[in-house]
């Protein structure tokens, strides 16, 4: 009996690599976030790092949106994803607060990314963005959850709601905006 290899393709290799690191990355900074936030609070620099951090964002994002080459319901669905995370982010009170949105958001792109990438490749996972809404908030839990152990840090079951709604969020535009591709796809085959 031939026994399939773990990932289906380099991209799902390279999906899961990337939720890795960013994992990684996040739970590396729990000790220092809050000391390091505070210091740039009080030089007056946290606002504008965590601003040009989003402008970074958004310009990967429009880079990569170029290599698609958008049009019509693409671009809808993402300007009204924009102006979704753009309205929310101007509503929450603290840049600490926001990374959430981003930290969870991106966690849950991944895996959902790496999910899809498996089932196009025949295996079967059933509904990829319910799992990677749930894994995405479940490391987020285990994130708050570590931090009930640190002196610096506290569990807040708020941070927990903010990473289901991060990955919510995310998966969802994922999901509209692949629909949208798929859509004009159609139209133009058809």
């Amino acid at each position: 009996m031939t026994s399939l290899p773990f990932f289906t393709s380099r991209r799902e290799r390279r999906l899961w690599l990337w939720t890795l690191l960013v994992v990684a990355a996040i739970y590396s900074t729990l000790g220092v976030v809050r000391p390091l936030a505070g210091i740039l609070r009080e030089q007056g620099l946290l606002g504008g790092l965590f601003m040009l951090g989003m402008l970074l964002v958004g310009a990967a994002i429009f880079t990569q949106g170029l290599k698609t080459r958008p049009r019509g319901a693409e671009i809808y669905v993402a300007l009204g994803v924009a102006a979704v995370y753009l309205l929310l982010l101007t509503r929450i009170a603290t840049p600490e607060e926001r990374t959430h949105l981003i930290e969870y958001g991106v966690v849950a792109v991944f895996i959902y990314e790496a999910l899809t990438e498996r089932a196009n490749h025949g295996r079967r996972v059933p509904m990829p963005a319910l799992l990677a809404i749930v894994a995405a908030s479940l490391i987020g839990l285990v994130d708050e959850s570590i931090q009930a152990f640190l002196p610096t840090r506290a569990y807040d079951v708020r941070d927990v709601l903010f990473n289901v709604l991060a990955a919510l969020m995310a998966v969802a535009a994922s999901a509209a905006l692949a629909w949208a591709r798929r859509w004009r796809t159609r139209r133009q085959q058809g």
